[in-house]
């Protein structure tokens, strides 16, 4: 009961005017950034990061809210008309929905992910208003080794999960790792690997690294591989009385509560994330389907947009979990939110939901109203959406470029942070090219500077002794943990080849067939 009337408290916050303002802005602009070609919530989230500067800290974290649910649901708009998902989360929703799409079915398709995200985002914050005062409570009871266990669960499953390979996904933890320990020793009070550069002694700014590699890299990536004339966007289908028939809605329900179901618990725990739910819920209802509905999958079935989806959006709301309780963010997203409470100075943790109560319980209202704000505004203006997916690339890539730009120097206001973004963004281009993955990156240098406060903490109490971080029964669980993740982790590489696999069956198939139809004609 604390957390209902805590959470009414939150609405009264979240409910004043100015707040609505922005909560509405938050998800209009996230949307709009989100929905274009090739830019995820997490490329959406670090380029409007600077939007929220000026703001006071309850303003930032509610227009923060709208934009992050706002790129999640942008990122379905793309995968379904474009076949271009955003992030490895949307490559599902590609699959089914492009194909749904290309069939005259894609205003179905747009409207089971808009009801799905809805459904999904709606219980999966009910789950995090009660889960996490109860994790917090908890999470004050964990020491210096418990939390070293944690970090290293987080770095491993981010770094094995988040890319093709999991050599090349821990030597972008690395990398992100040493980014982090640049500037002075917090302890000695020691330079390290500023190499004699004046402007690295107070170390890389986040906002930086996390701008340089979404934006200027993706921008970058994508300028190399342009292609001249217009985006083709698949059309749909007008008149949105008949968003979806009764038989496509009957087909529809159980997903989206079984995609819900999947991806909270999984992106509350600190090895989760987005990528792992959808996997499931799509392999899920493929195993459930029977009969006629099982062929159908690979050539358009609607259940493989709404489970996945409503496990993507499910897992978005679950990932504040560990972000507000202990400070681990668990996807590239989480880490770039991280990024805002620093700002603000306020460190997500334990004490988070005593010493920020209004802050925090405000935030988590303000999600009830972005999520009912994202199904009432975006329906009626996909044809919006539509119109901005045929914005000219070139055109769009170099606004990022500006805006970014803008971004970085308006962080401390010197000239050397611009070069430095633009150090990171030619790092992340190459990056893309040679196939490592961003987001873990992000990742290690965040909880970086954290794992070696908590370690050094951790061997300063037992006096240098390595056995203290497996001696707590927590600490060992964990462990046990990260041998069943990454067994988890090389059964969804196989899911994934196999996805492939039926990707490359389906476009041969289509080839066949245009081919005899030329030659029939």
């Amino acid at each position: 009961m604390d957390s209902f009337f805590a959470l009414m408290e939150g609405f009264g916050t979240a409910l004043q005017p100015q707040y609505l303002f922005l909560a509405l802005v938050g998800v209009f602009v996230g949307t709009a950034v989100g929905v274009l070609p090739g830019i995820g919530p997490a490329m959406t989230v670090a380029l409007l990061l600077p939007l929220t500067y000026s703001l006071d800290p309850t303003g930032a974290f509610i227009m923060f809210a709208g934009i992050y649910y706002g790129g999640m649901y942008g990122g379905s708009t793309t995968s379904i008309l474009l076949n271009t998902p955003g992030e490895s989360a949307s490559i599902i929703t590609a699959l089914e929905g492009n194909r749904m799409a290309k069939a005259g079915r894609g205003t179905a398709a747009l409207a089971t992910a808009a009801i799905g995200s809805f459904v999904a985002g709606t219980f999966a914050t009910v789950g995090l208003t009660f889960v996490a005062p109860i994790a917090a409570e908890w999470a004050v009871k964990l020491g210096p080794v418990d939390y070293v266990a944690l970090m290293i669960l987080a770095f491993l499953t981010v770094g094995a999960l988040l890319g093709s390979s999991i050599a090349r996904g821990l030597a972008s933890l690395s990398l992100g790792l040493f980014i982090g320990l640049i500037g002075v020793d917090q302890i000695s009070g020691q330079q390290r690997f500023t190499f004699g550069v004046p402007v690295l002694g107070d170390g890389i700014d986040v906002v930086l690294v996390a701008v340089g590699l979404f934006a200027v890299g993706e921008a970058l990536y994508v300028g190399s591989r342009l292609r001249k004339g217009p985006v083709e966007v698949v059309p749909i289908s007008k008149g949105w009385r008949n968003w979806m028939t009764r038989e496509e809605l009957r087909l529809s329900w159980k997903p989206w509560l079984r995609g819900t179901a999947i991806g909270f618990p999984i992106g509350t725990i600190p090895a989760g994330g987005a990528d792992v739910s959808t996997f499931l819920s799509y392999a899920a209802e493929k195993k459930l389907a029977k009969g006629e509905r099982k062929e159908q999958f690979g050539h358009g079935a609607i259940e493989g947009v709404a489970g996945p989806e409503s496990a993507n959006n499910a897992a978005a709301a679950g990932v504040l979990v560990p972000l507000l309780t202990l400070g681990l963010p668990t996807s590239a997203t989480a880490a770039i939110m991280l990024v805002v409470f620093q700002q603000y100075n306020i460190d997500p943790g334990p004490q988070l939901f005593s010493g920020n109560a209004a802050l925090v319980w405000a935030l988590i209202a303000s999600l009830y109203i972005g999520n009912l704000m994202l199904l009432v505004l975006n329906l009626p203006l996909v044809g919006l959406w539509v119109r901005v997916l045929q914005i000219p690339r070139h055109y769009l890539y170099a606004g990022i470029l500006t805006f970014a730009a803008l971004g970085a120097f308006a962080v401390n206001r010197i000239p050397a942070d611009v070069m430095i973004l633009l150090v990171i963004g030619v790092i992340g281009f190459f990056m893309r090219r040679v196939g490592y993955p961003i987001a873990p990156m992000v990742v290690a240098m965040i909880l970086g500077p954290m794992f070696e406060a908590q370690l050094r903490r951790a061997l300063s109490i037992s006096q240098g002794d390595p056995v203290t971080l497996v001696q707590s029964p927590f600490a060992v669980f964990v462990y046990a943990a990260l041998g069943l993740v990454f067994a988890l982790s090389l059964w969804l590489k196989r899911r994934e080849r196999e996805t492939e696999e039926v990707l490359e069956h389906l476009e041969d198939d289509e080839l066949v067939s245009t081919d005899e139809r030329s030659v029939r004609s």
